[in-house]
């Protein structure tokens, strides 16, 4: 197998597939946790909802990025990738917590755009943080 995963295009599919699949897993995640159903929000065309979600698929998508290039194997990548996913869903509930008077689900639910953009913002601001932090 390590000579298999010595081929440069096969290590990039594998990458590639354990990143795709554990992505689909951490977004049924959020979707857990949120109040709102993400894709039927979608479908009736709630902006608020794709700019909230667009922010986790990049903020996930960013910290497998920074796991990957600074790890030497596909379960190290994984392991930290997923403890970077944690991190990001525990700034979600902070971002819930420091704003009692704003129920953020709701707002985004109601297609609030703004809280939808803050949303979005967090979720690419805190990759950016996570993912450095797992490079050392």
């Amino acid at each position: 197998m390590a000579h298999l995963l010595s081929n440069p295009y096969v290590l990039t599919a594998a990458y590639f597939s354990v990143a795709g699949l554990t992505m689909i897993l951490f977004l049924t995640i959020f979707e857990l946790v949120t109040k709102y159903r993400v894709w039927e929000e979608l479908k009736k065309g709630n902006l608020a909802v794709a700019m909230a979600t667009g922010g986790k698929i990049f903020g996930i998508a960013n910290i497998f990025r920074f796991s990957i290039q600074h790890h030497d194997s596909i379960g190290r990548s994984l392991v930290w990738s997923s403890f970077g996913f944690v991190l990001l869903l525990l700034s979600y509930f902070i971002f819930e917590f420091l704003t009692p008077s704003t129920n953020i689900d709701a707002e985004i639910q109601r297609d609030n755009r703004a809280i939808g953009f803050i949303a979005m913002i967090l979720s690419i601001g805190f990759s950016y943080i996570i993912g450095a932090s797992l490079s050392m």
